[in-house]
């Protein structure tokens, strides 16, 4: 038996899961993001080498370049990241990173800016919403999200505003964080219908508790870390 079979029957059991509210709901299946924060390296490569998974996330650039490093560029997944980025840690995933789910500011956005234009790319981000208005959490307030959309659209060039991002507050029941979802989806439909968002647009939320409540609510793209390594 593969060592960590656990890890390929969660997978799989995930992928059904959303296939299935999915095809309930008329709606295209979101694309599963495995979070692999809390796994070791060589989870991590079972899970692409052997479990076939196309899309990773980490929240620290650290951890970030580890991941990248542990793949040739023939086998690497597409890599997020999705925690805080700090300004002085932008220039060691510039290049690297296939989606950055946590603009939160300008001065975040004119580092991105700079070194993409440095390296010649252009940078894919969301906006991260804090639809809960923790003081504690990074993001950029609902009310205050579309002026920032904006004027992130109109004054970087070397970032491309492909959708919003948000992290509901902790719930007891996931049921509870519908309502966050929902107002995400709200400004997240007004700046595609307004094409401040280019390319097909994606909405990320939804974590392992909530990935099937987020999937009712229109996310594209599904955040789950726990589930998938949990033995």
């Amino acid at each position: 038996m593969h060592p960590y079979a656990y890890i390929g029957d969660n997978l799989a059991s995930i992928r059904e899961k959303c296939a299935s509210r999915a095809f309930s709901l008329g709606v295209a299946e979101p694309m599963l993001l495995a979070v692999t924060k809390s796994a070791t390296a060589e989870e991590v490569s079972a899970l692409v080498r052997d479990f076939g998974q196309r899309a990773i996330a980490e929240n620290r650039t650290s951890l970030f370049c580890e991941r990248y490093d542990l793949f040739s560029d023939e086998e690497r997944p597409e890599m997020h990241l999705i925690g805080s980025l700090q300004t002085n840690k932008v220039k060691y995933i510039a290049g690297k990173v296939a989606l950055v789910h946590s603009l939160d500011s300008l001065r975040l956005a004119e580092e991105i800016e700079k070194q993409s234009a440095k390296r010649g790319v252009v940078t894919r981000v969301l906006l991260e919403v804090n639809s809960g208005r923790e003081e504690a959490k990074g993001g950029v307030l609902p009310e205050e999200a579309e002026a920032f959309a904006y004027a992130v659209k109109e004054g970087f060039p070397h970032l491309s505003l492909g959708g919003v991002m948000t992290m509901a507050p902790v719930c007891v029941d996931p049921e509870d964080a519908r309502p966050f979802f929902r107002e995400t989806a709200k400004l997240y439909h007004r700046l595609l219908d307004g094409g401040v968002i280019e390319g097909e647009g994606v909405l990320s939320m939804g974590m392992s508790d909530s990935f099937l409540c987020a999937i009712e609510e229109g996310a594209t793209v599904v955040r789950i870390g726990r589930a998938l390594f949990r033995k």
